[in-house]
């Protein structure tokens, strides 16, 4: 398989960063090119406009959970308890391609959406063959409850203890519903 260049991860883990930290309006082709450490013709030649950048984006993000639905579809513990087990920020690459593209739809980016869309479903059918579809709906709010909550870190931030405290009810909670 052939390496991807290192100039065009380079550019496209700047964009996401910077739709991370400041959303989509100042995440300027212009700023990309500086943060990544190229030239803005360097950042061209691998992505003629933002909507070719964004789309990769998704891509990356695509890949990531589908590797994430078939993980959880192999969960020994189950789809349901490892996509709660799943649904705290840990900084990994799916986290940040989440985070980078939910700064693209608070925008209205219609693709996004699209493909957040998609993804949910994958989700909330893996969780379905575990619990059942009147439970898998419950079981994808508390896993994003907990994601989001911890994404926007809402009031002060929990601990570690804390969130595994939160994990742990929610699983609990989860084996009341399975009963």
């Amino acid at each position: 398989m052939a390496r991807k260049p290192v100039a065009r991860e380079a550019v496209l883990d700047a964009f996401e960063s910077l739709l991370i930290e400041v959303g989509e309006r100042a995440a300027t082709l212009d700023a990309v090119a500086k943060r990544a450490g190229v030239s803005k013709g360097g950042l061209l030649y691998h992505f003629p406009n933002k909507e070719a950048l964004i789309g990769v984006l998704l891509d990356r993000l695509d890949e990531f959970a589908v590797a994430d639905t078939e993980a959880m579809a192999q969960a020994p513990e189950g789809a349901a308890a490892y996509f709660i087990r799943s649904s705290v920020w840990d900084d990994t690459p799916l986290d940040r391609a989440v985070v980078a593209a939910t700064r693209l739809a608070e925008v209205a980016h219609e693709e996004t959406r699209r493909r957040f869309a998609r993804i949910q479903q994958r989700w909330l059918e893996a969780i379905a063959a575990d619990v059942g579809p009147a439970v898998a709906r419950a079981v994808l709010y508390m896993g994003d409850g907990l994601y989001f909550n911890a994404m926007l870190s809402i009031g002060p931030a929990a601990t570690p203890a804390q969130t595994a405290t939160d994990v742990e009810s929610l699983l609990a909670a989860l084996e009341r519903l399975r009963a």
